[in-house]
């Protein structure tokens, strides 16, 4: 029996729609795993207690939502890591601030509103005012936050379109990537690293970055932000 195009349209469409928040054989078999089921917030807490936030985050139709102005708080991954490499999908709406950070350190500190870590930034570049805000756009989409900039001519699809951001830790190298092309290198604690912190916000938090170990973070900035395909595989 033939497919008519409509009837082939829709099957595409669910196998598109299957694909998300699942690992292919050869992801499996080497070391993949995810960090969102597409269904739950398994694995997920509050960065300043074991439980995770009454309201504020949801898991639902294969995307997991931050809400406006919730104040739920940011939420991090149960488990610690040290060297790995983190893809994630991302959607952020009009306006709208987000981040995904490493090498968090979980419990709550005065001050510490969001968590002390490196961050991915997550952002309206055109309409939010963090964007205009540190050095050189450092401040921008797939930035390591008010730190290193992520190039002007980046790949940065439109918002309320996805993009795909990864993180790659090697030991003391990172890389941050957007829509596959890099826009960040470093290595934590180089002199290059360490000059760049010292003109950041972070200049006067000692060792910013140097942590061995941490917890992946996803930022709630009262703003509605989505994720999906969160994938990560250890390499220690």
């Amino acid at each position: 029996m033939k497919l008519t195009a409509m009837m082939l349209s829709l099957t595409l469409a669910g196998a598109a729609l299957a694909a998300e928040n699942t690992l292919t054989d050869q992801e499996q078999a080497t070391g993949w795993k995810l960090l969102f089921d597409g269904k739950t917030t398994a694995g997920w807490r509050a960065r300043a207690s074991a439980e995770l936030p009454q309201e504020g985050w949801k898991a639902a139709d294969g995307v997991l939502t931050i809400a406006k102005n919730a104040k739920a708080g940011d939420i991090i991954t149960m488990e610690s890591f040290t060297s790995f490499d983190l893809t994630f999908d991302f959607k952020v709406t009009p306006g709208a601030n987000s981040g995904v950070k490493y090498f968090v350190q979980p419990g709550s500190k005065p001050g510490d509103k969001h968590g002390l870590g490196c961050e991915y930034q997550v952002l309206d570049d055109d309409l939010h005012p963090d964007a205009k805000l540190g050095h050189d756009g450092n401040r921008k989409t797939a930035s390591l936050y008010d730190v290193i900039p992520a190039p002007a001519n980046k790949k940065l699809n439109a918002v309320g379109a996805w993009n795909c951001g990864r993180i790659l830790v090697n030991g003391k190298h990172v890389e941050h990537w957007l829509n596959g092309v890099k826009t960040v290198e470093y290595d934590r604690g180089s002199d290059a690293f360490k000059a760049a912190v010292a003109k950041s916000k972070f200049a006067k938090q000692k060792d910013f970055g140097g942590a061995a170990a941490g917890h992946i973070l996803l930022q709630d900035h009262n703003d509605e932000v989505a994720y999906r395909n969160l994938k990560i595989k250890t390499l220690d």
